[in-house]
């Protein structure tokens, strides 16, 4: 396997950071995608990532715009249509590339999930599987959430929202009320028909921003092949108490390998 890293430009003329990990004796392809105010190299997403390399596959990961990875943008004016629109761009440009080929896997987790499968909903002949993991199902059903009307009412007031990383010590994350406005536009369930393809979903039992009930309403829904896990003890980025578990991720990526070979 060989890794590479790229720098391209998306539509707005920003830099976007790639990295390619390229299997010689390629078995598929997968891109996979981290959530709001994340990096390629979240241990989470290196979970997904590593399951389909397990699996033969030649993996893309990216940092969008407006996160805190290597990419351009500030964070505070991360939205789902700039996450997006960042997904169909590196799309776009691997087709160019010779390891590119049709259909090809989508992961992604939280905002990055709801991407990937707008994505699918578009274009749902180059989709072989899903995976969107904790995802958001709809903008209308996040604001719902115990946990943004907790904060929505300063949020909205001051039209700012500040809060901790979990990700990156001492960071504190500051994100515009601009990002619910935008975040309201988008919605799974009218077009869910269109996911055919097999679908994994996984949540952590204590995930309160895109919790099990919202995870259970898309799976519902779903036509095709489908699964849904959810894994005991943890919160929304596979945290127990604040800390990572490893123990969390292991299951994530023994659930991820099998579904991927079921493919």
């Amino acid at each position: 396997m060989t890794t590479t890293k790229e720098f391209i430009r998306n539509r707005k003329g920003q830099k976007l950071a790639i990295l390619i990990e390229k299997q010689e004796n390629q078995q598929g392809l997968a891109f996979v995608m981290h959530g709001l105010g994340g990096f390629k190299e979240q241990p989470h997403i290196q979970t997904f990532a590593q399951a389909f390399l397990d699996n033969g596959y030649t993996v893309v990961r990216f940092d969008t715009t407006n996160t805190f990875g290597e990419s351009d943008g500030k964070y505070e004016d991360a939205t789902t249509t700039n996450y997006h629109e960042d997904l169909e761009d590196v799309i776009e440009w691997a087709k160019s590339r010779s390891w590119y080929e049709e259909p090809f896997c989508l992961a992604g987790h939280s905002l990055g999930g709801i991407c990937t499968a707008l994505y699918a909903e578009k274009h749902p002949d180059r989709v072989k599987g899903l995976a969107p993991i904790s995802t958001v199902v709809s903008g209308k059903l996040s604001v719902e959430t115990p946990a943004h009307q907790q904060v929505a009412e300063e949020w909205e007031r001051t039209g700012w929202r500040e809060q901790p990383s979990g990700s990156i010590p001492g960071l504190v994350k500051r994100l515009k009320w601009a990002h619910v406005e935008d975040r309201l536009k988008y919605d799974l369930l009218p077009n869910v028909s269109k996911l055919a393809m097999p679908v994994l979903l996984i949540v952590g039992e204590q995930d309160i921003n895109t919790p099990p009930e919202h995870q259970r309403l898309l799976y519902e829904k779903l036509p095709g092949k489908k699964e849904i896990h959810i894994i005991k003890g943890v919160n929304h980025d596979f945290r127990s108490n604040g800390e990572l578990s490893e123990a969390a991720l292991k299951e994530v990526k023994d659930i991820f390998s099998e579904w991927i070979k079921s493919l």
